[in-house]
Order: structure tokens, then sequence, then C-alpha cells
């Protein structure tokens, strides 16, 4: 069967969490939210998956555990038991991220949701990034404001749990495994073009060993199309 760009970008959110084990997954958005499943149902079956709020639940939302968001900060964020997907409104080089504000601080040119929980997520824990589209107005040179914090300003600041992993987009999947911890591509999906990626970004983005991201087996593109998103909403946040 034929993958569409939006299910190859399912899977390679679902392959973040290959290896991760018995952790809490936050996914943050509807593709994340699928890949984190689909990770469940197939290659990593401990996951524990949130609500965002006080429950635990399983690939049908039905409810497995309690763990209220206070308790979450308690006991599990501090202790690097959570792998966490959050979006990114900016990213740099680097992997620090802004979903803060564009433009001065004190006087933002836009609101957006303010830091939230992203630099205790970027100091404590594994996190990754989903971006649905892949753009210079996303991938720039230097963030407006630092909210998750990236490789360069965690070395100044001596963050010992620090490990921003991933970031997926419409385009590929990237990863910070440089000498200098500056971006690369892991793999860029099917169709998709070194060319493409840079004229995309901001910043100049090594690609010189990037792959082709691996499509869905047929036993996955049934579960993502039958199971987790039979009415295609896949498609409207990632259009082919």
């Amino acid at each position: 069967m034929s993958a569409t760009r939006a299910e190859i970008a399912v899977v390679a959110v679902a392959e973040l969490f290959r290896g991760d084990g018995e952790i809490v997954a936050s996914p943050m958005g509807y593709i994340p939210s699928l890949g984190a499943k689909l990770a469940r149902l197939t290659f990593e079956p401990d996951l524990l998956l949130s609500d965002g709020e006080a429950y635990l639940i399983n690939t049908d939302g039905v409810v497995e555990g309690w763990q209220p968001f206070r308790k979450m900060l308690d006991t599990i964020v501090p202790h690097g038991r959570r792998h966490v997907v959050m979006g990114a409104n900016q990213i740099d080089r680097f992997g620090n991220q802004n979903i803060s504000a564009i433009g001065d601080h004190a006087r933002p040119a836009k609101q957006l949701l303010g830091v939230r929980g992203a630099p205790g997520n970027t100091a404590n824990h594994r996190t990754s990034y989903w971006v649905p589209r892949h753009s210079r107005r996303v991938f720039v040179e230097s963030v407006d404001i630092v909210s998750g914090v990236g490789y360069d300003n965690a070395a100044k600041a001596g963050l010992k749990y620090h490990d921003v992993h991933r970031v997926v987009t419409n385009l590929g999947v990237f990863d910070f495994a440089t000498p200098d911890h500056s971006m690369r591509a892991v793999s860029l999906h099917p169709g998709v073009t070194p060319a493409e990626v840079t004229a995309a970004s901001g910043f100049d983005i090594d690609l010189s060993s990037a792959v082709t991201s691996r499509e869905p087996t047929d036993a996955e593109l049934r579960l993502i199309r039958e199971v987790l998103d039979p009415k295609g909403l896949r498609d409207k946040e990632v259009p082919s």
C-alpha cells in the first residue's frame, strides 16, 4: 500500500519513542498523539500515555491510572521518566525553541502561548519537536525568545539532564548528533529533496548523511487508517 506524507510523519513520530520502554509519553498535537499510540500498539507496548491532565490512558482512551499534573511534576519530570513531543513556532540550529512570542520580549509583535513547561521539559528529560510545516518562519537563525533550551544554552547553564532528541517535520527527521550539536538531517521523507529542505530553512542543516524516512508497514498502515484515525484527520495537518 502507498503511504501518504502524513502517514510517513506518524511513523517518524512513533520512531521517536523506540527504545524508551516504560516511561510517560506526552505527545502534544494530533500527529504526535497518533505516533505515540502507534508506537505503543507495535514496538513499545510499555509506554504510558497521558491525556495531558490527570489520567494515564490506553490507545482507546480508556483510563489505566491516575497521574494528576502536580504529581507528574513531583515524581516524573525531575527523574527523567518522560518523553514529551512539543510544537515549535521557532527553532534554531542548536534546538532552542520558541512558543512564547514573536519579536522583542518587552514589546512582542505577536503573543503566543508563553514558555509554559518548555524550560522544565528540556532541563529534566528527553524532548522532541513536531513541526507540521517546515519553513523559514519556523527554522530561524536565532529564536526571538528561548522557551525550550537548546544545546548551546544548556551547556552555558550546565544542565545535567538536557536531551533534545529529534525534530520531525513534514519534510524529514532531524537531530543534533554533530560535534557542535548543530542540526543535521537524519532522513528526508520520500520525494523530498535536499534542495527543498535548504530552501525551507533559515540556517544551514547538515544533509550529508540523510537517508530516506522509512515507510509504514502494511500492519502499521492498517492501524493508522482503520484503528487510530479512520476519519483521516491526519491529512488535514499534513496534506499530501
